[in-house]
């Protein structure tokens, strides 16, 4: 298991090409574009387009799609290195990566010819999942047997589907998704939903309202609304009716790398309260010499590396599931990281005092993107009851 705390040679150098990318361009660009009062505004396909061009976009798929086929603990570590910079575009670069890794395994030879082919030599090509619905979120985690409200009935060629998904990270900027619909009308979510590719400018299917969200700005997250749009058979990825087949196969990795992106936050947070700690006096010397803030720091250190380690651990078994692959691995490190991060942000604010809660500082962003993970990718709660219906089921 050494493999999860040795870093390759072609990892450091991967890390060393995300870390000057961050520095180069993400840093400099991402206060701005956070502060943007149109939710739309916040993303930038610059950014995404200078991703491409250092070869982060495309990393996870194989050479023959001009990807690196990085393998998942690899690809945790990028994601974490660009949530130090900045969380939205971790999300916006995670989700793609996800989606990239699972369809070129998920989808056909005809499908990824029709997707990834064009995905891949698009430099702004972004992709996203569509799942969630205002009725159904927490719900499709356990899951609990009700249907998916996005219905899909049976015509010629195909299926009609309507209904809507919603806080769609990559919604209103994707070129294809995969989308999860109500195929089976009586069955439970978990029995009836069957897995689609879809492109972008179907006829029936628009973009609706972009989330106007806290944090993590810099990705944004729309509607997905279906109106009598047709899917065709060709499309359909897996069997009819075993949907959740495809997310328990094909997405092992997804809950570590949302866990890497607020770990990124936390480590973050824990650069400022540093820096913060050696430079402010009070009580005649630095906080820093102050023992009780010297402790908050280093408890800091431990919550971030056991986290990391958790999230590692997580990634190298997804990959090498018969060296002892344990389902919570899948729900878990997400809410480890974020409890994690939380913690952290708090403290880092308090550390600062009153100039924490002022925005030129950056801690107040930093708080904000802290927030998100505490539900993003799954309600912490949920994600608990998840993992005990493994361990107790």
């Amino acid at each position: 298991m050494e493999e999860m705390f040795i870093q390759s040679d072609e990892q450091r150098a991967i890390l060393e090409t995300v870390r000057r990318f961050v520095a180069e361009v993400v840093t400099p660009k991402a206060p701005a574009l956070d502060a943007m009062t149109d939710p739309a505004a916040g993303y930038s396909e610059e950014i995404v387009a200078a991703a491409d061009a250092v070869g982060i976009r495309t990393m996870t798929l194989s050479e023959k799609y001009g990807g690196l086929g990085t393998d998942s603990l690899t690809t945790a570590m990028v994601v974490e290195e660009l949530a130090v910079g900045d969380l939205g575009i971790s999300v916006v670069m995670a989700q793609t990566l996800k989606l990239a890794q699972i369809m070129e395994k998920a989808l056909n030879e005809e499908q990824q010819k029709r997707s990834l082919a064009i995905f891949a030599k698009d430099p702004k090509g972004v992709l996203a999942i569509g799942i969630t619905e205002p009725d159904n979120a927490s719900n499709y985690f356990l899951p609990f047997p009700t249907p998916m409200r996005t219905t899909g009935e049976r015509t010629k060629g195909g299926w009609i589907v309507n209904g809507m998904k919603h806080f769609i990270s990559n919604g209103n900027r994707a070129s294809f998704y995969l989308v999860f619909i109500q195929t089976e009308k009586n069955k439970p979510m978990a029995e009836g939903m069957t897995c689609f590719l879809l492109e972008r400018g179907r006829q029936g299917f628009t973009i609706g309202r972009v989330h106007d969200k806290m944090g993590e700005r810099l990705a944004n997250n729309a509607e997905l609304i279906f109106q009598d749009c047709f899917f065709p058979e060709e499309n359909r990825v897996g069997e009819v009716g075993r949907g959740f087949d495809v997310l328990a196969r094909f997405f092992p990795s997804s809950n570590s790398y949302a866990a890497a992106s607020i770990l990124g936050v936390a480590v973050a947070l824990h650069r400022k309260a540093i820096d913060w700690a050696k430079v402010r006096v009070q009580g005649g010397k630095p906080l820093i010499e102050h023992d009780g803030i010297r402790a908050q720091l280093v408890e800091m250190k431990m919550l971030i590396d056991a986290s990391r380690s958790y999230i590692h651990r997580a990634c190298w078994l997804a990959d090498h599931q018969d060296q002892g692959w344990d389902k919570t691995l899948g729900a878990l490190p997400k809410a480890m990281a974020s409890q994690a991060a939380w913690k952290i942000a708090t403290w880092t604010l308090e550390i600062h005092g009153g100039h924490g809660y002022m925005k030129e500082v950056g801690v107040e962003k930093l708080v904000r993107d802290a927030a998100a993970f505490l539900h993003s990718d799954g309600v912490n709660r949920t994600l608990f009851l998840k993992a005990a219906n493994f361990m107790f089921n």
